[in-house]
């Protein structure tokens, strides 16, 4: 048994000593690998641009390399250089007046002597380091040429420190644009910022446009609407509670409410204006009353050059104590309720605008109460207006347009025939002339002046005509000053017994003036003539009015007027005078 061991332990020996040579052998084949790698250049994303500077590089390297095995044969091809010291130069004449020492280095000669022996040739380099030493010299040759203006050194140390600084910088360059990849199609929208660019001032900072008008509402959005409300509460003294020949003296309170509202679309557009005024006798004269209108009007291009427009509105107001059908001796008149609507279609043919309108109108009225308690039907008031307008204009300038205009329309009572026994439906005819303004801001706006008759269905009562007037202009004759003119012409109709009805003709001129930013003073003067058909009658009411707003901030202010009204009749019982005055509170937003 003794004899066997040692045959198994060389055995082991030899299996470990296989083992361990099976290691090593695959571990050099693998080590190259990596180096071959990074040789290659076989890391990363590769750019087309990094290929071509690779390929430069390296036909750099082989031209370099061919030169550095010429000039390397040449050193070998050559005889070697024999030392001789210094002690065995003979001394020169000159040597007192000679700048050299005897520490430099002996001068090159051509003196070889022949028997001297030949140094061994160097050992040729491998590829690897060859190709690491051709790539070290190129990039340190191409560094040097770049920073050859800047980095002259004169001092042995300073030059060898750059030279290893250049050597190290362009081996990070070399392996940089060799492992660089490849530019994104977004990288040209990520451009660096300019460090030296002023910085941006705060949105506080910067210079404000001043606004036309600080302490205009802002309004509120809804939707896609932007709507200001307005709301303003006063006390009203008067001398005529209701402004009728038995009206007296009374203090009423006041109460407003006011709003439009506007569309913020992009092609068409529409607006929506509204009020109520609610009147109670705080002492004196009873007064009770309440009054509203809301209108709508929406415009929308067809095409390039035509357009509609519609417009819808309801009205609700008493029957005044000086209208021609007021009835004498109640507590309270009838509510009159109006629905309007019209549509119309615009078209420009060349310098030639065309207009077509229709319209409808529908009144309807309340019962009257009476003092004792009883009431009374008006239902022979209600009625429906039926009207088409053809509207031609020319414009001669884009400030200048002249017209004419032809109506035509029908009223329809819903009696046939009232209670007295007359047809009170009638048909309508018209024709009117006039100018179209549009001068900008300075003046803009229309008049007119035509003729129109009305004529009734019941033969025994007269047909209501006369001439008409029409207008609708505003001038600005400097910024902050607003005056306008309105006119219109109405046919009034009745149910008095033997009576057509009557024309009014209504007149406004009003002014308005900004004193200050806050500050705001309007005036107005009013001229009305009704003229009745069947009798011979007439009113003159003439009216004026002044009053300032004063602005406490862009949401509250102060608001006074003054008025004064008188109406001239040559029918008995009409004649009354009021003067009154108001002061209250307006709130916007």
């Amino acid at each position: 048994m003794s004899g066997v061991q040692p045959e198994k332990l060389r055995g082991r020996r030899d299996k470990a000593a296989c083992a361990l040579l099976l290691a090593t052998s695959i571990l050099a084949l693998l080590r190259p690998a990596p180096l071959h790698a990074q040789e290659t250049e076989l890391r990363g994303e590769v750019s087309e641009s990094a290929i071509l500077s690779d390929q430069q590089r390296k036909a750099g390297s082989l031209v370099l390399a061919q030169q550095t095995a010429a000039s390397a044969d040449a050193r070998d091809n050559a005889p070697a250089r024999t030392y001789l010291p210094a002690s065995a130069v003979p001394d020169d004449t000159d040597a007192a007046n000679s700048t050299t020492s005897v520490f430099d280095p002996p001068q090159a000669s051509d003196d070889t002597p022949p028997d001297a022996p030949t140094p061994p040739k160097p050992r040729r380099t491998s590829t690897a380091r060859q190709n690491a030493a051709d790539k070290a010299k190129d990039r340190a040759t191409n560094k040097s040429k770049k920073k050859k203006s800047t980095t002259a050194a004169t001092d042995p140390t300073t030059t060898a420190t750059t030279a290893r600084t250049d050597d190290t910088d362009g081996i990070a360059a070399d392996q940089d644009a060799a492992n660089r990849r490849a530019l994104t199609i977004d990288s040209a929208d990520r451009q660096k910022l300019d460090a030296g660019a002023e910085r941006t001032t705060a949105i506080e900072g910067r210079n404000k446009k001043p606004e036309d008008d600080p302490f205009a509402a802002t309004g509120v959005k809804w939707g896609s609407f932007v709507i200001r409300p307005t709301i303003e509460q006063g006390l009203t003294a008067t001398t005529n509670g209701d402004s009728s020949s038995a009206g007296t003296s009374a203090l009423l309170s006041e109460t407003a409410l006011r709003f439009t509202a506007a569309s913020d679309w992009r092609e068409n557009s529409a607006t929506i204006d509204g009020y109520g005024i609610f009147r109670e006798t705080v002492s004196g004269y009873r007064v009770h009353d309440a009054q509203g209108r809301i209108e709508g009007q929406l415009n929308v291009d067809l095409d390039k050059e035509m357009r509609a427009i519609a417009k819808l509105g309801y009205e609700a107001v008493p029957e005044s104590a000086s209208s021609p059908d007021a009835i004498a001796g109640v507590s309270t008149q009838p509510l009159r309720q109006s629905i309007d609507g019209s549509i119309g279609v615009e078209k420009a043919v060349g310098k030639m605008q065309y207009t077509l309108t229709g319209a409808v109108s529908h009144d309807f009225y309340g019962d009257a109460e009476l003092s004792d308690g009883t009431s009374l039907s008006q239902k022979d008031q209600d009625n429906t207006l039926y009207t088409a307008t053809l509207r031609t204009g020319y414009e001669i300038s884009p400030a200048l347009t002249p017209f004419t205009e032809i109506e035509v329309g029908r009223r329809a009572y819903d009696r046939r025939v009232d209670t007295e026994g007359f047809e009170r439906s009638s048909t309508r005819l018209g024709a009117r002339a006039g100018l179209q303004l549009d001068m900008g801001e300075k003046l803009s706006g229309e008049f007119s002046a035509g003729w129109l008759r009305e004529a009734v269905d019941d033969k025994s009562l007269e047909a209501i005509s006369g001439a008409t007037v029409n207008a609708d202009v505003k001038w600005s004759p400097q910024r902050g000053t607003m005056i306008g003119l309105t006119g219109k012409t109405t046919v009034e109709t009745t149910t008095t017994s033997g009576e057509s009805g009557d024309i009014l003709y209504s007149g406004r001129l009003t002014g308005e003036r900004v004193i200050r930013s806050n500050l705001t003073a309007n005036a107005a003067l009013g001229l009305d003539w009704r003229d009745y058909v069947g009798i011979d009658g007439h009113d003159r009411i003439l009216s004026a009015e002044a009053g300032l707003t004063w602005w406490l901030n862009r949401y509250a202010g102060l608001t006074t007027r003054v008025r004064t009204e008188k109406l001239t009749s040559n029918l008995p019982g009409r004649d009354y005078t009021a003067n009154s005055i108001y002061l209250g509170v307006k709130v916007q937003r």
